[in-house]
């Protein structure tokens, strides 16, 4: 049975996000807010974790995870960020946004594209995920909490509670999420490239191809 914590969206209280960010560091899978839609995520080494929410999603092994992070120093660390597209992500992060990046040896190899040695990296606005990156410590490794044979993310954590809660370790309510995935847009060229359209709007990314 999992943990149900209701957070505070805007301030979230910090005894919370320290007992959320233990039943992480403790092996624990645990759905969560961010500024586009809620997402499903875990501790970046928790590979029982990462398995398990694949089996969760329904996901095969070329599935993309991404990689929440708390701001573009600790980005860095994972991407490697040329001058063209450090403007560019300096511009848009925090936001609703993922890009697609070359990874740095700090990423693990079963995070990577199995063809590219890419990963998707996102810095959310939203404070309680930022709340639970800035507490862990390293990024938090997630999809969008859309279940199979769904099209839009679940939205309702109460929802989440009754469908969900023998599957994960931990739901945390901040109110109703969005219906719309974050933008992805792949920064691996010279050229930026929308791979998809969500809820950032992609215009900025379109003037710069």
């Amino acid at each position: 049975m999992s943990q149900f914590f209701q957070i505070h969206p805007d301030n979230p209280q910090s005894r919370l996000i320290k007992q959320a960010v233990e039943i992480l560091r403790s092996g624990g899978i645990a759905i969560y807010p961010t500024d586009s839609s809620y997402a499903i995520g875990c501790a970046m080494g928790n590979k029982s974790g990462l398995e398990r929410i694949r089996r969760l999603r329904q996901l095969d092994d070329k599935h993309n995870f991404t990689l929440i992070c708390r701001d573009l120093s600790q980005l860095g660390l994972f991407a490697k960020v040329e001058t063209a597209a450090f403007r560019l992500l300096k511009a848009h992060v925090p936001g609703p946004y993922t890009f697609i990046l070359n990874a740095t040896r700090e990423v693990p190899r079963i995070l990577l594209h199995p063809k590219r040695r890419t990963i998707g990296l996102r810095v959310p606005a939203q404070p309680i995920a930022q709340a639970l990156v800035a507490e862990l410590g390293e990024p938090l490794l997630s999809v969008s909490l859309i279940l199979p044979g769904e099209s839009l993310p679940m939205s309702d954590p109460y929802e989440m509670r009754a469908q969900l809660e023998r599957q994960v370790d931990l739901i945390i309510d901040g109110g109703y999420g969005g219906l719309e995935a974050s933008t992805v847009i792949s920064l691996v060229d010279e050229h930026p490239e929308v791979l998809r359209v969500g809820c950032g709007d992609p215009a900025p990314f379109l003037e710069s191809a």
